[in-house]
């Protein structure tokens, strides 16, 4: 359905045919690409005095886009052959239709989720905060993706409807496709997403730069209800030959419409969770679960203390419990510490007049 939808030929403007690609030798560079490479190249440039104000190192961008770039091509790649499933299955050779993106094919939600991925591997690698780098990321993201858009205008591409009123034939507007002699007038949606990209990046740049709060969540969570808004509204508006379908079904809600509410979702829980987290608002809920958590896990803690106590549960290795610890245990069992064991009150006292006792003791016995 979705194949070859790529225009390898050239481009419409003003009623006038023009290629869309730089020729060298027997290689093509297309315009698309050059459009994506230098989002990238705006992204990294735009991204290395946000970094710098907000305590990471620059230098951190280069391993995240060796990371992110090829990540983002294979998952953007891997998002649309599962949506669209049906036709690679059909391919004379399905496995070179998967491979070959030079004819079109990269889902910017798979991109996105690849990237994602990438950034939390590296960050764990690193030991610096994930939420922290999602931020400092997606401030930047809308530009890349408004430079990428660009891109689809060269290929005739990501359009909407015909434009049928002479008035709102012109460019931007509109976008002629076909060829020189045979052309109609569809809205120009890569320039309305690119546009409202753009305006999102500035607002969430200038906001994450004036930002004085330490806790992260916020520029991610804005850029989900953002870019969610955008593309779920303009998702309807395309040509039906650009929707994807939901795993090779045809569906009355494009799927993308579909996901970008899901990431709206997302995004309004993660601003409500980050708000929480950084005191703002109290949400009963989430305080509730943490609560039953943190019971549970003292009951946990007080039936193990009871099992070493009685003698039915042996320590951890790791833990390396000394004499000094085997002698106390066995006083409990002879009742020397009975009152001990009744109220724990002696027992604290104790720990905090020893701190050698104190550092001996597994850590679940600690105070």
């Amino acid at each position: 359905m979705l194949q070859n939808l790529l225009n390898t030929d050239g481009f419409i403007f003003n009623g006038k045919f023009h290629t869309n690609h730089i020729q060298i030798g027997s290689f093509s560079v297309y315009y698309y690409a050059i459009c994506i490479v230098t989002g990238m190249i705006l992204c990294c440039l735009i991204a290395a005095p946000m970094f710098k104000r907000k305590g990471e190192n620059p230098d951190l961008i280069l391993d995240l886009m060796i990371a992110i770039v090829p990540s983002c091509i294979v998952g953007a790649r891997l998002w649309y052959v599962i949506f669209d499933i049906k036709t690679f299955i059909n391919a004379e050779n399905p496995f070179l239709a998967i491979i070959d993106i030079r004819n079109g094919g990269l889902a910017i939600y798979g991109g996105l989720a690849a990237g994602a991925l990438a950034i939390f591997v590296v960050c764990r690698i690193k030991k610096i905060s994930v939420l922290k780098v999602f931020d400092l990321a997606a401030v930047v993201v809308p530009l890349g993706q408004m430079a990428g858009r660009w891109g689809n205008f060269f290929n005739q591409e990501v359009y909407g409807q015909k434009i049928t009123d002479p008035a709102w034939q012109f460019f931007p507007f509109g976008v002629q496709i076909g060829t020189p002699s045979d052309y109609e007038w569809h809205h120009a949606l890569f320039f309305y997403e690119g546009t409202l990209n753009f305006l999102l990046f500035l607002v969430l740049y200038i906001t994450f730069w004036k930002a004085r709060s330490k806790t992260y969540g916020y520029a991610t969570g804005g850029y989900f209800i953002g870019y969610g808004i955008i593309r779920g509204v303009l998702e309807p508006l395309r040509s039906s030959e650009y929707n994807l379908p939901l795993f090779g079904k045809e569906t009355s809600i494009p799927a993308m419409t579909l996901f970008s509410i899901i990431l709206v979702l997302g995004g309004i829980v993660l601003i409500v969770d980050t708000l929480r987290r950084d005191g703002k608002i109290k949400v009963q809920f989430i305080d509730n679960v943490k609560a039953k958590f943190a019971e549970r896990k003292a009951a946990k803690a007080e039936t193990r203390n009871e099992n070493l106590a009685d003698g039915t549960e042996s320590p951890l290795d790791n833990e390396n419990p000394t004499d000094e610890k085997t002698n106390e245990k066995t006083d409990e069992k002879t009742g020397d510490s009975d009152e001990t064991n009744g109220a724990g009150e002696t027992n604290g006292a104790n720990d905090k007049n020893n701190p050698k006792d104190k550092k001996d003791l597994p850590e679940d016995n600690r105070e």
